[in-house]
């Protein structure tokens, strides 16, 4: 327990969830764990398991009390189970207001975490917390929602269609409607996805059209949403942003994928080359970079974001679009061989200092809308009696 004179902030990691990514956010919340400055922070894990229930991650704890080498590589959602309310605005100190403030950070990766769900329960707990909004989690989260900011303010993307499949199992002759659109519509190959999805998880490149067909049942396992994109003849570039009112922007960085797409094993076994900072000019640096934080600021985020693009550079048989960009991530990955901690590294901020700013930024988002939540109409406004 913190002591009475204990001024460091409780920085509850939440991480596991009850999407298909959980296994990463396991993985991320390890090394975030193991990065955060004792001298700083009294860490707390809280893990959501598969099935939704809360825990504290008991055996996380006790590794860290033996230092950051002992903890296993990955955290598991086992432990003493919890109610998600009062474990998430608990008080660091004893209950006399001596204790430091508590900060959550959702490493949680995908639906019911990054997608505005988690997000909503931290603004109901009152609690501070690093990353998106409600709304923009949401919106990033939803490919076809974030498509359509985007569009409204003028960035460009790939063209793509939406499409909704409640069944998995739906036969190529029920799916015929849909394939002849989609193929008129964006040629092949097409990638098909899940809206609502991360980490390449239920994605698909389709050359054909039974593959097509395929990998529409295959995304609807994830999501009933589905999103399909043209194929681009493009380079594939990365931007961390960082910040609230005022972003930044890292050096991008590029990734060479090692499968036919940047694939899941290609982002979590090593099988990418991820170049960073990526081999761009001045101009092309500039020109991400600036495009980045428009991204980022027309879908309303705050905290942290990754914004991936494509760009037709026009050269090596490649299109000549210009800059595309394909997603904002709300909630990236943070495990060792992630993009995001890597760009803030070669733009200057350590993995340790990272965590700080984002647990700096929560703080002073909450502060900031803590002067917005009068609930008294004024005399005259409308309110009743």
């Amino acid at each position: 327990m913190a002591g009475t004179e204990d001024r460091r902030v409780r920085l509850v990691v939440l991480f596991g969830g009850r999407s298909a990514e959980h296994d990463v956010s396991c993985v991320s919340a390890r090394h975030v764990v193991a990065a955060a400055d004792p001298e700083k922070y009294t860490v707390e894990p809280i893990g959501i398991t598969r099935e939704g229930r809360w825990v504290h991650a008991a055996e996380a704890l006790k590794a860290l009390g033996a230092g950051p080498d002992a903890l296993p590589e990955r955290l598991q959602a086992t432990g003493p189970g919890v109610d998600p309310l009062p474990v998430l605005a608990a008080d660091s100190g004893p209950g006399d207001g001596t204790g430091g403030p508590t900060v959550v950070l959702p490493i949680l990766h995908g639906p019911m975490g990054e997608d505005g769900t988690v997000q909503g329960l931290l603004e109901l707990a009152g609690v501070p917390y690093a990353g998106a909004g409600v709304l923009a989690s949401a919106l990033c989260m939803d490919k076809t929602a974030a498509n359509t900011m985007l569009e409204a303010a003028g960035i460009a993307h790939t063209r793509w269609r939406a499409v909704t499949l409640d069944d998995p199992d739906a036969s190529d002759r029920d799916l015929e409607p849909v394939l002849d659109a989609i193929i008129d519509d964006l040629g092949l190959p097409v990638f098909v996805k899940p809206a609502s999805m991360g980490s390449s998880v239920g994605v698909s490149r389709s050359s054909t059209r039974p593959e097509v067909a395929e990998g529409l049942r295959l995304a609807s396992r994830y999501d009933r949403s589905i999103i399909v994109e043209e194929e681009a003849r493009a380079r594939e570039i990365e931007v961390a942003v960082l910040g609230n009112d005022h972003p930044e922007a890292s050096l991008p960085g590029e990734i060479v994928p090692g499968a036919e797409f940047y694939d899941y094993a290609d982002k979590y076994e090593d099988g990418a080359k991820l170049l960073v900072p990526a081999p761009l000019d001045d101009d092309e640096v500039a020109e991400c970079r600036r495009l980045a934080i428009d991204a980022y600021r027309a879908l309303r985020v705050e905290g942290l974001a990754r914004v991936d693009f494509l760009y037709e550079d026009g050269r090596d048989g490649r299109g000549d679009r210009g800059w595309m960009v394909s997603e904002l991530n709300t909630m990236p990955g943070f495990t060792p061989i992630s993009m995001y901690p890597k760009l803030w590294a070669v733009s200057g901020i350590e993995y340790p200092q990272l965590i700080d700013r984002l647990v700096d930024l929560a703080l002073e988002r909450h502060a900031r809308r803590e002067h917005h939540t009068d609930t008294d109409p004024e005399p005259g406004a409308g309110g009743s009696p």
